[in-house]
């Protein structure tokens, strides 16, 4: 039997736009669809809270690895809550903790999980992003670095590097 695939989702929270929320719940029903479980930094708005919402509504399990030494502002729709204490050092837990990351919208901090995903080898999803973004962190991240504008494709693109990389 395979171990559970976690699929980290990162994105912003106050900063994000409408339809970076409203991808994210349909990227995190589809996670779940699939069996997947959904890993985000578990706090109560923007992509993170988007994410769990929709993955819960699949009836998908949501991991959260909150910032803070309480889950005071953690997402109602966090199932686990990993309590780090850490703040933005916790990024490192997401990006080791994922078996893939998708990436939607963009801020500093997500920024941050990007560059840790493709310097600890990880491979990165970037969905909907502009070719700004595209092109530097494709250029920093070469064959790590996909790009997908649906959540179709996103879905697609994992099945495809699980199906060449899932472990036993």
């Amino acid at each position: 039997m395979f171990p559970k695939i976690l699929v980290g989702v990162m994105g912003p929270g106050e900063n994000a736009s409408p339809e970076d929320n409203e991808m994210a719940f349909d990227l995190g029903f589809a996670i779940a669809k699939n069996g997947w479980v959904t890993l985000t930094g578990g706090r109560s708005f923007g992509v993170m809270d988007a994410a769990m919402k929709g993955a819960r509504e699949g009836n998908g399990l949501t991991i959260g690895i909150l910032p803070d030494s309480n889950d005071h502002n953690a997402s109602e729709n966090a199932q686990i809550r990993i309590v780090t204490g850490m703040g933005s050092g916790r990024n490192y837990i997401n990006v080791l903790s994922s078996n893939i990351i998708v990436v939607l919208g963009m801020a500093a901090g997500t920024a941050s999980e990007v560059a840790l995903a493709i310097k600890s080898n990880k491979k990165v999803i970037l969905l909907n992003q502009d070719e700004i973004t595209i092109r530097f962190f494709k250029n920093i991240g070469t064959y790590r670095v996909m790009v997908a504008k649906t959540v179709e494709e996103v879905v697609h693109q994992i099945k495809d590097y699980l199906a060449v990389h899932q472990r036993a």
